[in-house]
């Protein structure tokens, strides 16, 4: 079996990809010529990120935000056209996991921002296309809210936005990495003290503000980088072969 085949068989089963129904394509987008020396692994599947790895040696790339969703490739023009011409010129593959890698319970976005918090007693949150996608818990013990919030900025290394309308001192925490600010809802009605997400949206500050409840939006991005550094130790550990989590720092 080539050696990409083996990484996408791997992958495919590991994450459970076919459990979930995404908008994103999971799995492997585009194919290469079957080998791989090297992986890298990052956020988006932008030519700015193609053009990093290759420049590292990657002939293989795992993205969160891959390039195929829905119909989206189409019409192969623009963009498309430009990214998948490098992949392919290049001999570059690209696999994407979207969905699969927020809801993994060791691998996925949200799972590691709670274990990075602290949290216990983690319970499924956030219902998404007949599948949960985050984790709710609480922290050893109560904190002040405007720690929590110095805490989340420091291990998300970003500048975080937030809803304040909750306890001045909290512990039970709800995460959804990325674009999620309408399962603001399901925290309200759940009582829970602090919702963690990536991106602020108009309508969620209304919710925080009627249901009383405390958001903090660390970013879209740096919310979802904790999922593929987690997937390139799993896989240089499994394949012993170089594989590295490229972060372009991108501010949103």
């Amino acid at each position: 079996m080539r050696e990409l085949d083996r990484i996408v068989s791997f992958l495919d089963t590991e994450l459970e990809i076919a459990k979930f129904r995404d908008s994103s394509n999971n799995g492997l987008q585009v194919a290469n010529s079957g080998r791989v020396r090297r992986i890298c692994c990052g956020v988006d599947a932008s030519l700015q990120f193609f053009e990093e790895a290759k420049s590292r040696g990657s002939d293989l790339v795992i993205c969160h935000h891959g390039m195929s969703w829905n119909d989206s490739l189409k019409h192969i023009t623009g963009v498309n056209y430009t990214r998948l011409e490098f992949l392919i010129r290049n001999d570059m593959a690209l696999y994407a996991s979207h969905l699969p890698l927020d809801a993994h319970r060791t691998h996925g976005n949200n799972a590691r921002i709670c274990k990075l918090l602290g949290l216990r007693k983690l319970k499924k949150f956030g219902l998404y296309n007949g599948a949960h996608i985050g984790f709710e818990g609480e922290l050893p013990k109560a904190v002040s809210y405007s720690a929590f919030k110095k805490r989340v900025a420091r291990l998300m290394h970003a500048e975080i936005r937030s809803m304040d309308f909750g306890k001045k001192t909290v512990r039970s925490v709800a995460v959804i990495s990325g674009s999620a600010a309408d399962e603001l809802v399901e925290a309200g009605d759940k009582k829970i003290d602090v919702y963690l997400s990536g991106e602020p949206q108009l309508a969620a500050y209304s919710i925080a503000q009627e249901y009383g409840i405390n958001a903090v939006f660390a970013g879209h991005y740096a919310t979802e980088t904790f999922g593929v550094q987690a997937l390139a130790d799993l896989l240089r550990r499994k394949f012993r072969m170089p594989c590295e989590f490229i972060d372009l720092h991108i501010p949103f």
